[in-house]
């Protein structure tokens, strides 16, 4: 028995993302103007990309960003996270769900002109689980994926993976092109020989510091699409630098792209609009977490106390300017279907952390500090992350060094040589915590130099048997109540201090039409914006 296409979107629909808070188009979204053709829109972000432009091998927001406008994946998603189709047309799931049948866009040519074929698929879901953060996950139970013609792919699995589906997008799970890639090393990033894709735009200049620059690809299987003629990627780290440039038409959009406490004046801007919704498919938390290689951790008491010296509440005010929401457990408020809205934070209490770290054995010292810690943050949070968990710390004498480090080596520093205390991340739960969540916390996901796995070093079987669980139940009943236990041992143990789900902006100037789609945000291709330059 197989589940045809139809009757898996209803099922789909019916059994899934129910809490997300899932957004209808507004300003600046998918309307029914008629599209005007030509033009450059000019794009800020916010930090220096490196070399991860496809999210082949890395989870970064560089890859899911930047990625989807020159790759694809099989399919894009609607606001309520249905599938839409890009290089599959088709599909069908067998009634074991062990097996999905792809069907595969023909007459799709590579940047390069060669022919899109069932093989990229092939190599690039085995190159997923290989070398991607989560894919190890996403594709754990991955046995073949057969291509019996060049438009037809099939997905082999041991056993059922719920997830699988929504899985397939360009930000998450990218085809590359197999004669390009299978010589490259699994976790080499792009170049401009290299980012070749099937998308609407082509890769055509790349200046590390400043700029990237991608053409229309001409040979767009999308007949009529792009509707742009270039796209510019602008390399602004400045957050004043990139308001001014949105203010003066320098900018034409950015995503969080400014200083909240600028937020306000552009919001009374007549030439932008700004977006603040939450769109479903990246599911945002963000973290606080122990290098467990580090003795001091080992102790509950200990990490108790950290937790005990953050005020949440004051960092979502302090940090966001309210435009945050606390949340204090490893998966998502936002989350609904799977939060377990029982677990509250650890009340803020410095006195009892204090006691607790006394107790543990690490009074204050003659200067008034316990112990030093080096406190690391991804650079895609903004500065006053870390300020404020290093001033909460101090105060209960906790002595700790902000390291402030540029994207590619905070990486290295946190997942490859493990030189850290303490980093606040930003791992996002997605649209399902199989795969947003299973990997900070899944001892088989500690990987040395892998990006965004389980930089914790974390271990603990029963944590790993729930994981393994879920992510095959079939049960939607049954897999939440995994994930109810799961959330509970992480907070009793505090395995990690979970902190908020943060605020999102899109600024675009008013001219710029169609800049969301869907729930991925402006984390799509960018094939259906328009300019309209009497807006």
């Amino acid at each position: 028995m197989t589940i045809s296409r139809r009757r898996f979107n209803r099922l789909l629909l019916a059994t899934s993302l129910a809490g997300f808070g899932l957004f209808r188009p507004g300003p600046g979204q998918a309307r029914s103007d008629v599209p005007i053709r030509g033009g450059t829109l000019k794009w800020a972000y916010t930090l220096e990309p490196g070399s991860a432009l496809f999210a082949i091998n890395t989870s970064s927001g560089t890859g899911q960003a930047i990625g989807p406008k020159v790759v694809e994946g099989l399919f894009t998603f609607d606001y309520d996270l249905n599938p839409v189709p890009l290089l599959a047309t088709d599909w069908s799931v067998s009634g074991d769900g062990l097996r999905y049948t792809f069907k595969l866009r023909q007459g799709v040519r590579w940047h390069d002109r060669k022919d899109f074929t069932s093989a990229d698929v092939a190599f690039s879901i085995f190159r997923l689980k290989e070398a991607h953060p989560r894919g190890s996950i996403t594709y754990q139970n991955l046995v073949a994926v057969e291509t019996p013609d060049p438009h037809t792919a099939i997905v082999v699995l041991s056993k059922p993976a719920p997830y699988l589906i929504t899985a397939l997008s360009s930000s998450e799970s990218p085809i590359v092109p197999k004669h390009v890639f299978e010589a490259l090393p699994l976790q080499q990033g792009q170049t401009l020989a290299t980012a070749i894709g099937t998308g609407p735009f082509k890769l055509v200049e790349w200046v590390p510091g400043s700029h990237l620059i991608f053409d229309r690809n001409p040979d767009y299987w999308d007949e009529g699409k792009p509707y742009l003629d270039r796209l510019v990627l602008r390399i602004i780290t400045d957050p004043a630098a990139r308001a001014a440039a949105l203010e003066t038409g320098e900018i034409d959009i950015g995503a969080n792209p400014v200083a909240l406490t600028d937020l306000g004046r552009l919001k009374q801007n007549p030439d932008l609009v700004v977006d603040e919704k939450i769109y479903a498919y990246a599911g945002q938390q963000q973290q606080l977490f122990f290098n467990f290689d580090r003795d001091i951790w080992k102790d509950r008491r200990v990490r108790l106390a950290v937790a005990k010296s953050i005020d949440l509440k004051a960092f979502v005010d302090v940090v966001t300017y309210g435009t945050g929401l606390v949340s204090p457990s490893p998966i998502a408020v936002t989350l609904s279907k799977f939060h377990d809205a029982g677990i509250r934070q650890h009340p803020f209490d410095p006195a009892a952390a204090e006691r607790l770290l006394d107790e543990a054995g690490y009074p204050r010292g003659a200067k008034g500090f316990r112990f030093p810690v080096r406190l690391l943050y991804n650079t895609f949070l903004a500065p006053n992350y870390a300020d404020f968990i290093s001033n909460a710390l101090r105060t209960v004498g906790i002595e700790a060094e902000i390291v402030r480090l540029d994207l590619p080596t905070y990486l290295r520093t946190v997942y490859g040589e493990r030189n850290f205390d303490l980093t606040i991340e930003s791992l996002s739960n997605l649209f399902d915590p199989t795969l947003g969540v299973q990997r900070a916390y899944w001892s088989r996901n500690i990987k040395k130099g892998v990006p965004f796995s389980n930089a914790a070093g974390y271990s603990n079987p029963e944590v790993d048997a729930l994981l393994e669980t879920a992510a095959i139940e079939v049960d939607e009943a049954k897999r939440r109540e995994l994930w109810v236990r799961f959330q509970n041992i992480i907070h009793d143990e505090v395995a990690s201090v979970d902190l908020i789900v943060p605020g999102s902006q899109i600024v675009a100037n008013r001219k710029v039409k169609n800049f969301v789609t869907g729930g991925q945000g402006i984390n799509w291709s960018f094939g259906d914006i328009w300019i309209d330059p009497g807006a």
